[in-house]
């Protein structure tokens, strides 16, 4: 006969002390180990080193008051922001609006309605975004050249050549990026498709132009292009380099958006096709957003490099604004303050650079939210 055991309840142990705050977050990442402690302390020592005197030099000393570079030459210990105060229109809006001032409201209006465009479209709840999208791709560049330009509204002209700073960096990464999308996507879908012709076109494309430097496409662009149209037919440079860059920069697109059409299960497929759906169908409703979604770290990286390359257009003749500091301080009145001018372009892009890679996390995260209800 089997022995009986006696139940004796025990008395429940207290949950284990869970310690939180600043303190022990620095403990358990900062100083968990003997390596992570040697590692904190010497980067402790670096920031020791080379914050306070940045900080004494960009704030403490700044120069910022009058508008001639005597006020920086005697005190030539701090930064002189004085540079930048006098350039700045010339600095974000190239020459023309330079050289005048009372037409600055111009670009700045365009700057206005864009940063108002891209407001609406990020921010979750406001309605009507398609019809907001739609514009900003087609309505807004009319409306930008429109008024910027001045010619079709009759005020005093500004050739597209004379556009510079970070008005002609925006305007040829806002296009390289806008056209170059729709652009890409049709040659991944040529890329993986069954003719092979398509197939065999699209990867000629996607090479060629990826084996190629942007330098020397710009190059080619701004020489070659018009040999391809009639005499009378004549692209200003700013033209043939959006041109030259969109070519380029549709082929890197397309291998981003290639790379999440192939990581979508086969099943997906086979499920748009038992649907019944034809190619376009299944490609636009079922396929596409899902490879997007995979694309979209791949993408927003091009999209930076795009940014950040169009510094090359100098190659050319254009000043955009990295090459109109240099010019800037690079000019009679206020020659060798070329760091502070690299300290200024080297702030913008950072700003529009690291705001490109946040918005494309919170997208990720959005839609992951979204693809796990």
């Amino acid at each position: 006969m089997a022995e009986t055991g006696v139940f004796e309840r025990k008395e429940s142990r207290p949950p284990p002390i869970r310690q939180t705050g600043a303190w022990e977050w620095a403990r358990e990442h900062l100083f968990g180990t003997v390596t992570n402690t040697i590692l904190t302390l010497l980067g402790l020592y670096l920031i020791y080193l080379l914050i306070p005197p940045i900080v004494q030099w960009a704030i403490l000393d700044a120069n910022i008051s009058g508008s001639s570079r005597a006020v920086c030459e005697a005190n030539p210990d701090g930064a002189c922001w004085t540079f930048i105060k006098v350039r700045f229109t010339q600095l974000m809006f190239g020459l023309y609006f330079g050289a005048n001032p009372e037409q600055v409201w111009r670009p700045t209006l365009a700057f206005i309605v864009f940063a108002a465009l891209i407001a609406w479209l990020t921010l979750p709840p406001t309605p009507y975004k398609p019809q907001v999208a739609l514009f900003t791709l087609i309505g807004f560049p009319i409306f930008t050249y429109a008024v910027v330009q001045g010619e079709w509204l009759g005020l005093p002209a500004a050739n597209v050549e004379e556009w510079g700073g970070f008005l002609l960096t925006l305007t040829l990464a806002s296009v390289g990026i806008v056209m170059a999308l729709p652009i890409g996507i049709l040659l991944a879908l040529g890329r993986r498709s069954q003719l092979p012709i398509i197939r065999a076109i699209s990867v000629i494309y996607i090479e060629f132009w990826r084996g190629t430097p942007l330098i020397t496409i710009l190059f080619m662009a701004s020489v070659m292009l018009p040999l391809f149209f009639p005499s009378e037919v004549d692209f200003n440079k700013v033209v043939r380099a959006m041109v030259g860059i969109t070519l380029f920069q549709s082929a890197y697109t397309a291998e981003a958006i290639r790379g999440g059409l192939s990581a979508i299960p086969r099943g997906q497929y086979e499920a748009a096709d038992a649907l019944g759906l034809g190619y376009w169908q299944k490609m636009i409703f079922i396929i596409l957003p899902q490879a997007l979604r995979i694309s979209i770290p791949g993408i927003v990286n091009t999209f930076i490099a795009l940014f950040k390359d169009t510094s090359l257009v100098s190659i050319i003749g254009l000043l955009d604004l990295l090459n109109m500091a240099q010019t800037a301080s690079r000019s009679i009145e206020w020659k060798g303050y070329d760091f502070e001018a690299y300290v200024f372009a080297a702030l913008i892009f950072f700003i529009c650079t690291y705001g490109m890679s946040r918005y494309s996390q919170y997208i990720e995260r959005k839609l992951d939210r979204e693809t796990q209800r």
